[in-house]
């Protein structure tokens, strides 16, 4: 079986029959579910030949899966008079029955065979045709969207360098905040001076933080806008 797998893909049989007797067939498989058999059994005239399609139903492929998938054709004699084929084959003996059995092979088509049908797929007249008879607007927009698409970029460039900006002078009050506090605890005669530049140190974390709440608010209103 010749992949892709996502359609339903048919293999035939030609079964023949060499013989000068009527031969009764039956198509057998280990994946009954997987596969549709269609004829799955009958009767071969003398040297006279048969087409059985084996249709594998689409499923998800894996190439480093073996396949355990096989058939097996049975085949028999057949008696004067038939009336009943399943009659036949509950009275068969086994040594009156003969079968030959197949393992099913999954191929997947190179990626050289796929270029090529799909070159070869696209006549020309269909490719004039539909650049002549395609809406003309198409081209515009795609250039709008590439315009918008440049100036949110460069917001983003922007808005992230006030970021990297707002992060260096918070590590630096930070850092100013941390020194003055072991200066004060230094001081231990605790020093009203001291004590009025941890207050200032302390005061302006919380003005930093509300300048890039506001950033990140502008930055979230404006895409909902755009």
């Amino acid at each position: 079986f010749s992949g892709p797998f996502t359609d339903v893909v048919t293999t035939n049989l030609k079964l023949r029959n060499p013989s000068d007797r009527k031969v009764c067939f039956k198509v057998k498989t280990t994946a009954p579910r997987r596969y549709c058999v269609r004829p799955n059994s009958g009767i071969i005239d003398p040297g006279s030949s048969v087409i059985v399609s084996v249709m594998l139903q689409p499923f998800d492929y894996d190439p480093n899966e073996k396949s355990k998938h096989k058939f097996m054709v049975q085949t028999t004699y057949a008696p004067p008079n038939i009336s009943d084929m399943e009659a036949v084959w509950k009275e068969a003996k086994p040594d009156e029955l003969m079968d030959s059995k197949l393992r099913c092979v999954f191929e997947m088509p190179n990626e050289n065979d796929k270029l090529n049908d799909i070159d070869a797929s696209k006549p020309a007249p269909v490719l004039n045709t539909s650049k002549q008879d395609g809406p003309m607007p198409k081209p515009h927009s795609v250039s709008l969207n590439d315009t918008e698409t440049r100036k949110l970029v460069e917001e983003c460039r922007r808005l992230q360098a006030e970021i990297v900006k707002l992060t260096d002078e918070n590590r630096h009050l930070r850092d100013e905040g941390l020194r003055l506090r072991k200066v004060a605890h230094s001081d231990k005669s605790g020093s009203p001076t001291a004590l009025a530049l941890r207050d200032n140190g302390s005061n302006s974390l919380p003005s930093l933080l509300v300048v890039i709440a506001a950033i990140f608010i502008g930055f979230f209103l404006g895409k909902f806008i755009l």
